[in-house]
């Protein structure tokens, strides 16, 4: 391949994660942010998957406000389960800082750990399977518990992104919820593909 063309494909795929990104900010506005925040997520999710299976050549555009209007109320029954998690979250750390028992400190952190790696699931599963609440919440919860090593693999390439990003801030607002969203659709799929790979 032409160094020049290797070129524009990097500078073609950087514009692309900061487009999506932007995308993702403006329509989660749109919604008042409460109501635009989990449709905007699985949006940005859904058009990164098909990036993923090779389909980069859809508008991008027309593709996210498709995905945005689709799965508007779905992704906000999501966004309502999660909010009680963070709310439960919320009230353990407020616990853990006015309990002097300190036996409490390990299974109380080790919900919360359990409970991030479950939302690095959560929404490629979402966008990768027709499925209902009930049935997305329960697949998640399988998929994380089979795919150890997928999950160690994401929470080093997020570390990585953070510490990038923390000496670089203006990365965060350029890239920050796209290049999440690949990082964890990607190693997703890799696990989506292993579970295939082994079912009769």
């Amino acid at each position: 391949m032409h160094p020049g063309g290797t070129l524009y494909n990097i500078l073609e795929w950087i514009t692309r994660f900061a487009y999506i990104n932007l995308l993702w900010i403006f329509f989660t506005l749109v919604g008042g942010v409460l109501f635009g925040l989990f449709p905007a997520t699985t949006a940005m999710f859904a058009l990164i998957r098909q990036w993923l299976l090779g389909r980069s050549s859809l508008p991008v555009t027309t593709t996210f406000l498709s995905y945005y209007k689709k799965d508007f109320w779905k992704s906000n029954l999501l966004g309502l389960w999660i909010g009680l998690i963070v709310v439960l979250i919320f009230i353990d750390i407020q616990f853990i800082q006015s309990t002097e028992l300190k036996w409490t400190y390990v299974p109380l952190f080790s919900f919360m750990l359990l409970v991030l790696f479950y939302f690095f699931y959560l929404f490629p599963v979402f966008v990768h399977f027709e499925l209902k609440i009930g049935g997305l919440l329960r697949h998640t919860f399988l998929i994380m518990l089979v795919n150890p090593v997928t999950t160690f693999f994401i929470v080093v390439c997020l570390t990585c992104m953070f510490i990038l990003m923390r000496y670089l801030p203006a990365l965060f607002f350029i890239f920050g919820g796209s290049v999440y969203a690949f990082i964890t659709m990607w190693m997703s799929m890799h696990a989506f593909r292993k579970l295939a790979a082994k079912s009769p």
